[in-house]
Parts: C-alpha cells; structure tokens; sequence
C-alpha cells in the first residue's frame, strides 16, 4: 500500500496493484510524465518489499544464499538474485550494508516467501528476519538533473556517488538515507528513504522544495525501464536463467557456492546461453507472449511492449536464441502478424547507462 495516498490523490493519480500493494499507475498523462523525467527529474513511491536482517551471523548467512557478494562495509549495497537450485530466478533484490543491520528490497510480491523461505533455514546462526515493508517510505528521484535535484533539498552531505552506494542526511526537518541508484531509467537516479510517519513531508520536499519535481506512476516507470533496457522481475526476470538476461552486474563469479550457482556457472562456461534477451522496435504494441517468428521459423516471446514517447515507436522486449543471425522478424499476435526489427539495447541512451541492461560475454 502506497504510504501516502492522499497526497497522491490530490496530486491526481490514478492507483493500480503491484504484487500485494497499491501503487501510483499514473497522474494522467504518462507519455508526459517520461518527457518531464528524460528532460528534468521526476519522482516516483516505489513499492518495495522491505526486509531487515539482523545479528552476528547476518552477513554470512545471506553471502551463502544470494549471487552476489553480501558488502561488508557501511553505506555500500549490491544488486543481486536469488535463484532456485535450477539457476532459475526467485526473486531480485538490492541489499545494503547499513552497519548493525542488513536492509534488503524486493519486488512486493516475492516477500513474504522469502522471509518465511529464510526465517525457516535459519538453525544457530545468530541471525533475525524480519519484514518491515511498512515502517520505511522509498521515493525514487530521476532524470537528468536529479543531482541538482537531490543537493537542493539535502542538508549535512553531498549526493552519494558511485551507484549502490548511501549516505545518511536530512531534508527539512525529515531524517533520510539517500542511495545512488544503478540507473535503471537510464539517468541518473537517487532512491530517498524515510520513517513511514514522514512520508508525506518528504513527498512534499521532493516535489516543490528547492527545484521543482515532477511525479510519475509506475505506467511512466515501465515506459522509462524499458528505453533504458532494463528488465524487471514480472516480465522479464522471473523463472529465467540469469545468463539469458545478460545480468552479470547481479552476478559475483568468484564468489563461490550459492544456490542455483552451478547452472549459472556451467552456462556461463560454456561461453554463451541458448537465448538471450533483445530489443524489439514494433509498428504497434502488442500483448505479452506474442510470437517472434523469422523466416517462418518461431524464434521466441515478447515479454512486454509499450509506446516510447522519446522514440514515437512502439519498443519491447524479447527472448530469442542466442546465435540468431536475424534482424527483420515479424511478431504473431492473436489477431495479425507485425513486423519488427531485433534492436540493440538500450532504445535510448540518457543522461547515465543502466547498470542493468543486458550484457553477454563470451569466451
């Protein structure tokens, strides 16, 4: 549930569902909204899952579990997986070091199965978990001039740098973590946390205080994601092998054992996946699922598809083999046949990379 709601309504918005949770859809003109962000800077309500992670053993009971190296150090975080023992996608998540505790965010509909999954392995580690998903507010602040943005408002520190890592301020009267982001609207980004019971002054901070921001809703977020090719849990990430998404930035090689960490590796030593994920520029959008044909041949699925205000094109996104040779496809709906082009990715290059888009190595 969206921590401030009122304040959303009166700014206009229009709610959806994400996993469990009520979220801002859009404040009415969400192909707007991508122009105001890729032009100056927007702010968004995330709806995280929010898990704390507590004790001695914390750090090495979640490096045994997790694909990337748990940070040791106060003020850093990852962004990592947690695969089944099929090196299939459970859930993703960003995890940060903030001293006595871990804090750990995923998508809302991944976490209570993980915190139920990991409070019942837990034996004599002296470790505790527990969800707080209704105790913290995260607004995401993004665009080109969100550092601008940021440093307006922020008192007692300058905007943290490089991404994933934080630092700790206020804004107003309000205390905050401020955390570099991984870009994943392909500019540069912050994610600003707060106490619940302040949300909705430091919602107000961010919009008017110091340079004016505009506010978006996750039909804007999904357009801005995609551009910048970034996957996401629902559509892309869930149930896949990593290797196929290009996700190495999530991935720690060296790290040794973790669950679903020999099919990572026996793929990634074979020098490539059998699919990898692609861009696709469309005449139009079409529904999930719809099928990549090639020289009559099926190559693939569409996993989503939206209309890019900053291209004025129809893009998506799509799985396909990974030695595909083709560039002109055609995509089967329904109702018709489309054609399309496998694009490279990102569709658009903004003001930083997403440190989440697709990257495929050989050897």
């Amino acid at each position: 549930m969206t921590l401030v709601a009122d304040v959303h309504s009166d700014h206009g918005a229009t709610f959806t569902e994400r996993g469990d949770r009520t979220v801002v859809d859009h404040y009415g003109r969400p192909d707007r909204a991508v122009r105001a962000v890729r032009n100056g800077v927007g702010v968004i309500e995330h709806g995280y899952g929010i898990v704390e992670i507590t004790g001695d053993d914390r750090i090495e009971y979640v490096d045994n579990i997790i694909s990337n190296r748990v940070p040791r150090s106060d003020g850093q975080g990852v962004y990592a997986l947690l695969l089944d023992p099929n090196g299939r996608i459970e859930t993703d998540m960003y995890l940060y070091n903030g001293g006595e505790r871990l804090l750990l965010f995923t998508p809302p509909e991944t976490v209570s199965e993980l915190v139920s999954e990991w409070q019942s392995k837990i034996f004599i580690q002296d470790v505790s978990i527990e969800e707080i998903s209704d105790r913290l507010a995260v607004f995401g602040v993004h665009g080109p001039q969100s550092t601008e943005k940021v440093a307006s408002v922020l008192n007692q520190i300058g905007a943290p740098e490089p991404e994933l890592t934080f630092d700790r301020g206020s804004m107003g009267d309000v205390g905050v973590t401020v955390i570099a982001s991984d870009n994943p609207t392909g500019e540069e980004g912050y994610e600003i946390i707060c106490a619940a019971e302040e949300a909705a002054e430091l919602f107000d901070t961010l919009l008017t205080r110091g340079m004016n921001a505009a506010p978006f809703g996750y039909r804007t977020w999904d357009i801005l994601t995609l551009e910048a090719g970034t996957p996401l849990f629902t559509s892309e990430l869930r149930d896949r092998i990593p290797n196929t998404i290009g996700m190495r930035n999530a991935l720690d090689f060296e790290k040794g054992c973790f669950v679903g960490q020999e099919v990572v590796s026996k793929v990634e030593n074979r020098g490539q996946p059998s699919r990898k994920l692609v861009g696709l520029t469309l005449d139009r959008v079409v529904p999930e699922n719809s099928t990549i044909v090639g020289d009559g041949e099926q190559l693939g699925t569409v996993t989503r598809s939206v209309e890019s205000p900053t291209l004025e094109t129809a893009i998506g996104f799509g799985f396909v083999p990974y030695q595909t040779t083709h560039t002109e496809v055609t995509v089967e709906t329904s109702a018709q046949s489309e054609s399309a082009m496998l694009t490279a990715l990102p569709f658009v290059r903004g003001s930083a990379q997403s440190l989440r888009c697709p990257q495929f190595e050989t050897q």
